[in-house]
């Protein structure tokens, strides 16, 4: 079935959360004049019955864990606590099984006292967090929602379309398990290829060009039914540092700031975009004191919702993040984060601490019990725009119908096959298809060993035109490999395809390089003529290492259907029309691309 465009796609709605949940912003849709008076009313009417320790909790989200917990074991005790107890206000959702997650949320909603609003980072899908996972020793694949390439993916093929589709998909999957809220789109604009954490997330390093797809993503979510986040706000692109790991600075000047990092999340406030996520750098152009962005009242309300006119949720980044904890640590952070005008505290490390930093902030008079009630409003507001006042619950058993429908396979499909970038070819080597399948072609995938899906389905795809394809594995974190005896596979090989599957955590990133000897090993491969084709599933940036190989390829994710549309792309049997969203420096132009028309691989 070919991919459905918008006008197409709103014909044939999913009912689970567009019908059910409608527009989530004033303006978008029949009825939302009405919907937005009646969720005031539901809201007001809640607040007056709040006591300060319950405002306090409505703004605490604590991270749960997707997995399946047994109803009575300690751990699911102690998640369950925090919804009938402590009274939080929503969680972040993380990885698990598609119904086990529907499960474990309606358990949470029964056992709150209001509702929950729950959101996920959903960066390239619901998948993102909604898999089944691999299963060992076998690596069965089992399965789960539908997985979109990366963010930059989306960038290298240029199409709103496909970026709206990406939203509608995400809003469509993620309302039916029971999330509300994706902690998506990424608008940081990635112009530091140095940028370990942020990279692929981003749509690309030209402002216009993420402003234009963030907000197509937006407008895809929030039509059906899912509140979106822009973030990080103010803009975490044009870093070297992990804010995960420590305080992250951003040394632009503030012409710069308003020109390209603020654009992308302008457009998504002119969007109605419901929700902004803050980012815990360092930004003296818009605070000279050094604080992070997320503890900053000038950056926070100041400027997001003083100059830019955002009315919509202001939700922080995880408050267990080094980057927000080094300076002060966490009751001070907690209580500057609500001092900066942001509503939702994400993921802190001690919930119960948390709330009664923030009730102790009231009574210290650092801030009002009225600064409390306008962001408990807001989430009360979007609970009851979303529903949640009339039906929490959702249908576990329609889960399986709701997920992987044929508009979203299809986008997905159609967004990794475009995103394809031959970024060189020197020597003309793709397509692959141009030798006969009985080619001896090696296949080297260098990834970590705790990606059970990394070159599984690219080496089962290439094996489709060359039978006889001899795969290797090279482990990232193994020490001693031995690349003496990969060089000599190579010297009787017709053709040579390294695959590099670079895809460390966000969490855990600390560079966007590759270990040196792999890249030593890439070179000397090209001295020895082996001619090799590199295919990056991950960092684009890898060609700075590499720079002598006579063809590279950008696949952008390592997902099974990013590995498929590589591998088609490298034997002829789809076309490749990408485009590079960034440069590579110095050795690719913004907009960089070798077309391939597609050709016949028929044996």
């Amino acid at each position: 079935m070919p991919f459905v465009r918008p006008r197409a796609m709103l014909a044939v709605l999913t009912v689970t959360a567009a019908v059910a949940c409608g527009p989530l912003r004033p303006g978008q849709g029949p009825g939302a004049a009405d919907r937005v008076p009646r969720a005031s009313q539901w809201a007001d009417s809640v607040l007056a019955t709040l006591s300060l320790r319950d405002k306090a909790a409505q703004m605490v989200w604590p991270w749960v864990l997707g997995d399946f917990t047994p109803g009575r074991s300690a751990a699911w005790q102690r998640i369950e606590e925090l919804a009938s107890r402590q009274h939080v206000g929503g969680v972040i959702i993380s990885i698990g099984s598609p119904t086990e997650i529907a499960a474990k949320l309606n358990a949470l909603q029964r056992a709150a006292p209001l509702p929950l609003l729950v959101g996920a980072d959903l960066e390239t899908g619901a998948a993102y967090r909604a898999r089944g996972g691999y299963a060992t020793p076998n690596g069965i694949d089992l399965g789960g929602a539908t997985m979109f390439p990366p963010q930059m993916a989306v960038g290298a093929t240029g199409d709103t379309a496909l970026a709206y589709a990406m939203g509608r998909a995400t809003a469509v999957e993620g309302r039916a398990m029971g999330i509300h809220v994706a902690f998506a789109p990424v608008l940081d604009v990635n112009n530091n290829p140095d940028n370990p954490v942020i990279n692929v997330r981003s749509f690309g390093e030209d402002p216009r060009a993420v402003a234009r797809l963030g907000a197509a993503f937006v407008r895809g979510a929030q039509a059906h039914g899912m509140m979106a986040t822009a973030k990080h706000f103010p803009g975490h692109g044009d870093t070297r540092t992990n804010s995960h790991l420590e305080l992250a600075r951003v040394d632009a000047s503030r012409a710069r700031i308003d020109s390209v990092e603020l654009l992308p999340f302008r457009a998504a406030i002119g969007a109605g975009v419901g929700a902004v996520m803050s980012f815990h750098g360092d930004v003296r152009a818009l605070d000279p004191s050094g604080v992070p962005a997320t503890l900053s009242r000038g950056v926070m309300t100041g400027l997001l919702r003083d100059s830019l006119g955002f009315d919509g949720l202001v939700i922080s980044d995880a408050l267990d993040m080094r980057g927000v904890l080094a300076q002060v640590g966490a009751v001070e952070a907690t209580k500057r984060v609500v001092e900066a005008g942001v509503d939702v505290l994400l993921m802190p490390a001690d919930v119960e601490g948390t709330i009664d930093a923030i009730v102790a902030g009231v009574r210290e008079g650092r801030y009002t019990e009225a600064r409390l009630d306008a962001s408990v409003r807001r989430l009360l507001e979007a609970k009851a725009r979303l529903g949640l006042h009339q039906r929490r619950a959702v249908d576990v058993e329609g889960v399986r119908l709701a997920l992987g429908d044929s508009l979203a396979v299809n986008a997905a499909r159609e967004t990794a096959e475009r995103s394809i970038t031959l970024v060189k070819d020197s020597l003309g080597l793709v397509p692959l298809g141009r030798l006969p399948a009985a080619a001896r072609v090696l296949s080297v995938t260098y990834a970590r060993r705790a990606d059970l899906s990394a070159g599984v389905t690219f080496n089962a795809e290439l094996r489709r035109t060359f039978p006889g394809l001899r795969a290797e594995w090279v482990d990232v974190e193994q020490g001693g490999v031995d690349y003496q005896r990969l060089l000599l596979a190579a010297d009787s090989a017709d053709a040579v395809v390294v695959g590099y599957y670079d895809s460390v955590s966000p969490s855990e990133a600390t560079t966007s390089s590759a270990p040196r000897p792999f890249a030593d090993f890439v070179r000397q491969l090209v001295e020895r003529g082996a001619r090799p084709v590199v295919v990056s599933f991950g960092t684009p940036y890898f060609l700075r290492q590499v720079p002598s190989t006579p063809a590279y390829v950008v696949a952008w994710g390592t997902w099974p259907v990013s590995q498929t549309a590589a591998a088609r792309a490298l034997v002829g049997a789809a076309p490749i029309s990408g485009r590079l969203p960034i440069t590579i420096p110095p050795h690719a132009p913004l907009g960089a691309g070798v077309r391939r028309e597609a050709r016949s691989v028929a044996r």
